[in-house]
């Protein structure tokens, strides 16, 4: 449960960086870098999320997409399809190439709700 309040804090994070520090107007926001700063700050907490429930069954090398992916496969194919929006979206076009458009960042964030919320759902069962 504690990952779990991890992950939330990490996705409460991004969207405070994009509100206070990446300045939207009408629809997209205005700095590159605070985008990049959120987009990975959200999708660390889904990986955290992740570990959480899918253990840490690699301990001494840093888990890939790849990884994950296989999981997911065999865990919840629905849950697959959100990781790999999320890892799209948040990871890749916001991370990475810091899109601007307020919209694609609404949908990764989203996407992360989703999986935290499965992830909690599936630590209380």
């Amino acid at each position: 449960m504690k990952n779990i309040t991890e992950a939330k804090r990490h996705l409460s994070n991004a969207r405070e960086i994009l509100k206070e520090k990446a300045v939207k107007e009408d629809g997209f926001y205005k700095d590159r870098k605070y985008v990049k700063m959120a987009g990975h700050t959200a999708y660390a907490g889904v990986l955290v999320a992740l570990d959480s429930i899918l253990g840490d069954k690699k301990k001494k090398t840093r888990k890939s997409v790849e990884w994950y992916q296989k999981e997911l496969s065999i865990t919840d194919r629905k849950i697959l399809s959100y990781f790999l929006a999320a890892y799209d979206i948040l990871h890749q076009s916001m991370s990475y190439d810091g899109v601007l458009n307020a919209a694609v960042s609404t949908e990764g964030l989203e996407m992360a709700d989703k999986i935290i919320d499965w992830a909690e759902q599936k630590a209380h069962a």
